[in-house]
């Protein structure tokens, strides 16, 4: 049987998703070459999880040898796990070189790397995938399922709030995700899934975005009003606080980080009360679509609890998803062993706020009923499954139309690139004038039905 010839670009912690599916469930169809990684360190982790499962050993490369790895492995598919920055360029040289890409969200991080990448795309014809995973998760889909039937009608408006606890919504400020300049702050890095939601389950394109927020409890200048001094550079130290991540403590991220940082300086475990944090953590928007209708968003990085709440108002009725992740970060638990509850999950808290999702219908002058939710084993309750099998075996004829192009990621970080000017500027922001052609050709920007 003909493998399909894969390299991975980026050898971080996301990448092993991809890495076990390849040696793993779609290893019929599907060979990893090649890595293309700088830090040694991390490159020989996939290398031996690679051997480990009984596949060659892939060829190591570093990033500006992008297109001997692909001309010389044959590479007909990257899969990119970089930097957000880094996304852009890879793609445009992946693509230039010959290979088809798949990219971990978000697409890029802003107006002039997005239009270089389509550019790219209309110069060589070939294929980008951005890998949506909440797309796939079964409560996300149950209620584009309730959207699409037409069931509480014509959207006008929806309400979409989103929290991060102290574990995960902290984890961004420790890392390079810190620095807007290397993410697109939260906006673009984190939320870009929640708008992929917003204009998948309402089927419309953003026109207008004005943003409010700023970095109002993480930093240094906010350590310090709330007389917090002194603090270790890192967290890796003896005594550490609930704040603080000790790469010792998650045999990953030991391997991956902390015996890796000697190569280039990277530190995963940054405080996240020091210097240098350039990204917000509160966050508010309204949101005009192409459809009429309003979305307003809200994201906080410091909630007690993890979760979000979307209500989705229509002609006939409303929809209203509640998801509880994690119902509470306990001060006497350590280190909790999921930093992410959205990907993986968590366990009880024992809290009065349970975890758990539900999804309620009512529609005008009716009682309200609970639409059902089929989840599934594994992260995002299934949907990693789901998303994996679109990717390495090619999507099939879904009614949802829930596998992505480079189309839905560009809708997708359009919402938080206007979002971060209207910061900048004060002002509404028009989406048409971020400078990227999809996006102000007539008619392009529709979503697909």
């Amino acid at each position: 049987m003909t493998h399909r010839r894969y390299a991975l670009v980026g050898a971080g912690h996301r990448a092993q998703m991809y890495v076990d599916a390849i040696v793993g469930r779609y290893a019929d169809e599907a060979a990893l070459v090649a890595i293309c990684e700088p830090n040694p360190v991390r490159a020989q982790y996939y290398v031996d999880r690679v051997v480990a499962a009984g596949r060659p050993a892939p060829a190591v490369y570093g990033p500006d040898d992008l297109e001997a790895m692909i001309r010389e492995q044959r590479v007909e598919r990257v899969v990119i796990c970089a930097r957000d920055d880094l996304h852009a360029p890879l793609i445009v040289r992946g693509l230039d070189a010959g290979a088809d890409v798949v990219v971990e969200k978000p697409l890029t991080i802003d107006g002039p790397s997005a239009a270089a990448i389509e550019d790219a795309i209309d110069r060589t014809g070939r294929e980008v995938v951005i890998t949506f995973n909440y797309r796939y998760s079964p409560r996300n889909s149950a209620l584009r399922q309730v959207i699409q039937d037409g069931t509480i009608g014509e959207v006008t408006s929806v309400d979409f709030s989103w929290v991060l606890d102290t574990k995960h919504g902290a984890d961004y400020f420790r890392r390079w995700h810190r620095e807007k300049e290397h993410s697109g702050g939260l906006l673009v890095h984190k939320a870009s899934h929640h708008f992929d939601l917003v204009n998948w389950w309402i089927r419309s394109a953003p026109r207008r975005v004005y943003a409010s927020g700023g970095l109002r409890f993480y930093g240094a200048e906010n350590a310090a009003a709330r007389g917090i001094h002194d603090r270790p550079a890192r967290g890796t130290h003896d005594g550490a606080d609930a704040f603080e991540l000790d790469l010792r403590d998650d045999e990953r991220l030991r391997a991956l980080y902390l015996e890796a940082e000697q190569h280039d300086g990277y530190l995963r475990d940054r405080d996240v009360f020091g210097e240098g944090i350039t990204i917000e953590d509160n966050l508010a928007l309204v949101v005009d679509y192409a459809s009429g209708a309003t979305l307003s968003y809200s994201l906080n990085a410091h909630s007690p609890w993890e979760g979000y709440r979307v209500a989705v108002n229509g002609t006939l009725g409303r929809a209203e998803l509640e998801v509880v992740e994690r119902g509470a970060v306990l001060a006497d638990e350590g280190l909790h062993p999921v930093l992410d509850p959205s990907a993986v999950h968590a366990g009880d808290s024992g809290s009065l706020r349970p975890e758990g999702e539900r999804l309620i219908v009512q529609k005008h002058w009716e009682a309200a009923y609970e639409a059902p939710i089929v989840g599934g084993d594994g992260g995002h309750g299934g949907g990693d499954a789901l998303l994996l099998s679109d990717v390495f075996e090619g999507p099939g004829d879904d009614p949802l139309a829930r596998p992505a192009d480079w189309r839905d990621g560009v809708r997708s970080i359009a919402v938080g690139i206007a979002g971060n000017r209207s910061l900048e500027t004060g002002l509404p922001v028009q989406v048409a004038d971020l400078g990227i052609r999809f996006l102000t050709a007539d008619g392009a920007a529709a979503l697909r039905a």
